[in-house]
């Protein structure tokens, strides 16, 4: 049993040393590759750096404190819709069906760009970015009709909440 295992132990490091001097071999007659223990170190591939937009300070707060600005006003917008209910008040129906919808729409695209990143998802990314920006348009227009031809969203509040 035990010269079994050194025989398999000496089988294993002859590989070893024979695909070691292929791979040598095949380095040193190739200028572009040179050997170094681990593999070869490509230029001007996979191993450089991801080059990075310069920092700025201002560009993801301006984002932050728009979503969160967004997020702070609707509570007093709901506010004003449920007060309101009854009475026909289309700007704040137009006011409080944009920012829904915007609102919405931030926190889709979030948890797009963090689950289906375009980087390792290039062709489902782009389609479901997409899909999410065409079905935004599409929720905006329904929304624009709705409260242009029919009861609006204040109203809709007030059925609801009286049903």
């Amino acid at each position: 049993m035990a010269s079994n295992l050194l025989r398999n132990q000496l089988l294993r490091k002859n590989v070893a040393r024979s695909t070691l001097s292929r791979i040598q071999a095949r380095a040193s007659s190739n200028v572009n590759y040179q050997y170094v223990p681990g593999g070869p170190i490509l230029r001007g591939g996979v191993n450089d750096p991801t080059p990075f937009p310069t920092p700025s300070r201002s560009h993801g707060s301006h984002h932050w404190a728009f979503e969160r600005l967004l997020s702070a006003a609707l509570v007093p917008l709901t506010g004003a819709a449920f007060v309101t209910s009854g009475t026909p008040y289309p700007i704040l129906d137009g006011i409080l069906g944009v920012s829904l919808i915007i609102h919405s729409h931030i926190g889709f695209d979030s948890a797009v760009v963090d689950y289906l990143h375009t980087r390792k998802f290039p062709i489902l990314g782009q389609i479901v970015k997409w899909g999410l920006r065409v079905a935004t348009a599409g929720v905006l227009v329904g929304v624009y009709q709705f409260n242009t031809n029919d009861i609006g969203l204040t109203e809709l509040i007030r059925r609801v909440w009286i049903a």
